[in-house]
């Protein structure tokens, strides 16, 4: 992957024009804000979660909403032949490598139903199994705090699954419980759906994987399963993952998407890529740095971050950057310094051809006279 320090021609004439530029920037933000407010409010009237929530270990606290959301760590098939066969990306509900254009083309030959839409929120069931339904909802929702003992980062299930796991095209969980088990290449195994949601505890959360007979195990699978009511087991509907991204037009520039992350990302992910906070909770996620997801997530793959970003960001503006853009910003976001991959062979390098051989993965190059893949 390229990692020039000069914008080309077409970049640079962006710049000539100072007061263009900052005008335009402004309207941009405006409507991002304008955006993520209506994106708030439709959470708000489609779920209405109770005043308290009951924790994993039986004490109650004040249930939080999902504001806002961003990547982290969700699994998508990666784009390169060499990434396909490491199939490193990591949110339960990945794809299994169709593209776009694959899908609608499955879609008219009637070989994929053509969408799906969960039940609604007020369709939760009574008794004890809708308690703890509301109990994986609140745990996706705020996984950082009722799921603490577990979680090693800032990050929270919803923060790539949108809409509490409702979006299609942003990996719904849905379609993660149509889709296990299944054989993975990056165990080299046929996982359950409990092993799946374990593996995003250790590479998107940087944490650990609960037992699988763990109430938050149990909690979020019964969220999932519900959610996938009245959906067809073992097929693959539209929208269960991220739109695969043809190949870039030209190759991903780390330097071009620090561009497009100043003028689209930084307003809520701000400069530094660290989110923001409020009080307890984590409004916008950290894209990179210790509070971030690990080397061995699956959206630490370019390929990856660019689908979900394309499809997804910024918030509430899905496919309003072009594809390229998208790439350029990918490689800007995964060419940061994050915690180790769980993976580790003992040394970077030994690490990097194990597991991140292929051109999709930053870990083991040199970015700004440093290796990236040294956090501990």
């Amino acid at each position: 992957m390229t990692e020039r320090t000069q914008h080309d021609a077409s970049d640079a004439g962006r710049f000539q024009w100072p007061g263009v530029a900052v005008f335009a920037g402004g309207v941009a933000a405006l409507l991002l804000i304008i955006s993520i407010g209506a994106n708030i409010v439709f959470q708000q009237r489609h779920r209405d979660p109770p005043a308290r929530v009951e924790t994993p270990t039986g004490a109650t606290r004040p249930a939080s909403r999902d504001v806002a959301a961003a990547p982290p760590a969700p699994e998508h098939p990666a784009q390169t032949p060499a990434a396909a066969a490491s199939d490193a990306a990591e949110s339960p509900a990945a794809a299994p490598g169709a593209s776009a254009v694959d899908l609608a083309a499955a879609v008219a030959a009637g070989d994929m139903p053509q969408s799906f839409s969960p039940p609604t929120e007020d369709a939760m069931p009574d008794g004890e199994f809708g308690r703890v339904v509301r109990r994986g909802e609140q745990i996706f929702l705020d996984t950082a705090n009722l799921a603490t003992r577990y979680v090693g980062n800032d990050l929270s299930c919803g923060n790539c699954h949108l809409d509490a796991g409702r979006k299609a095209d942003s990996a719904p969980m849905w379609a993660a419980f149509l889709r296990y088990p299944a054989y993975r290449n990056k165990t080299g195994q046929v996982d359950t759906l409990a092993a799946r949601i374990q593996g995003c505890f250790v590479y998107s959360m940087n944490g650990k994987a609960p037992p699988a007979d763990d109430p938050v195990m149990t909690a979020l699978q019964s969220y999932m399963f519900w959610l996938a009511k009245g959906a067809p087991v073992g097929t693959e509907v539209a929208g269960g993952g991220y739109p695969a991204l043809p190949p870039a037009a030209r190759t991903p520039d780390r330097t071009r998407g620090q561009v497009v992350y100043r003028e689209h990302c930084a307003l809520c992910h701000g400069d530094d890529g660290q989110g923001q906070r409020s009080a307890n909770t984590q409004v916008f996620p950290p894209l990179w740095g210790p509070r971030s997801f690990n080397w061995g997530a699956g959206m630490h793959r370019i390929s990856t971050a660019a689908a979900f970003i394309h499809a997804n960001m910024p918030l509430g503006l899905g496919q309003s950057l072009t594809e390229q853009q998208a790439w350029d910003v990918a490689a800007f976001i995964n060419s940061h310094e994050r915690p180790q991959d769980p993976r580790f062979e003992g040394s970077v390098e030994a690490t990097r051809r194990a597991f991140h051989a292929d051109d999709d993965s930053m870990y083991g190059k040199t970015v700004d006279g440093r290796i990236l893949g040294g956090m501990r």
